[in-house]
């Protein structure tokens, strides 16, 4: 269990790194707050609408009887609501990365810096483009692979008993671990790694990858929460990344004997 109390150590370390960078912090929140609203208008609407979706998708029942129409309709309204929100999280980070891409990339690399015992940090030498596009392309690889999860756990959480108590717990594990994936892939981007090398590099180290992603993961299920999180969980990430790397930093330096 050491890797995943380091995992949640350098979730904090990332917090405090922006509590030391207030500048850095102020422009971070931007890219999370616009995307917060339309993600907000999307639950909202889903709220608002659920039940005339679940008509219509459930209208082979319309002859049950009651209360087994009423019931099942709305468990029915209920778990979509819940897809939803699940998805919403999964990926809101990659959805607040792309709006931020340009930031986000310029902060990694500040905190590269800042801990680099030589103060140099690596480049990806892309055109801006370039880079964009990437990030498009593996966040769409990645958005198919939640939805996977996300419509797996949406079936199991039909099963009695299992889908209320065991079900959730997966969910949070599985979406903390696609949020670091989001969240490393900055820095490990700017380092020429591609998306199945950045996989296998967190699955390498899965109690470390989830000691930094399942707190996240909670606290993200407030979406406010996730919006003054993000620049901190950027930096955290880029520390965690250097730390998968084995690469050197300050901190680590002093620490030894």
């Amino acid at each position: 269990m050491r890797d995943f109390g380091a995992g949640l150590g350098y979730l904090l370390s990332g917090q405090r790194w922006m509590t030391r960078h207030p500048r850095q912090y102020a422009f971070g929140v931007l890219p999370g707050l616009i995307t917060l609203v339309l993600y907000v208008g999307a639950v909202v609407a889903m709220v608002v609408w659920g039940g005339d979706l679940t008509d219509s998708l459930t209208s082979f029942a319309n002859g049950w009887p009651s209360p087994w129409l009423g019931l099942f309709r709305g468990l029915f309204t209920v778990a979509m609501i819940a897809l939803v929100v699940l998805v919403a999280v999964v990926t809101f980070t990659a959805a607040a990365l792309l709006v931020g891409q340009p930031f986000y990339d310029a902060l990694s690399e500040r905190v590269d810096r800042s801990v680099s015992p030589d103060g140099t940090a690596p480049e990806s030498g892309l055109s801006l483009a370039r880079e964009l596009w990437i990030a498009v392309r593996d966040g769409i690889r990645i958005l198919i692979r939640a939805l996977l999860w996300a419509l797996l756990l949406f079936v199991l959480g039909f099963v009695p008993v299992v889908g209320q108590t065991v079900v959730p717990v997966i969910a949070i594990f599985v979406t903390g671990f696609f949020l670091v994936q989001e969240l490393t892939s900055v820095a490990l981007q700017r380092r020429g790694m591609q998306l199945r090398d950045q996989l296998a590099l967190l699955r390498s180290r899965r109690l470390l990858a989830w000691g930094f992603g399942v707190p996240l993961a909670v606290a993200f299920l407030v979406p406010v929460v996730a919006v003054f999180l993000m620049p901190g969980a950027i930096a955290g990430a880029t520390l965690l990344s250097r730390e998968l790397l084995r690469e050197p930093s300050i901190d680590a330096i002093r620490a030894r004997p």
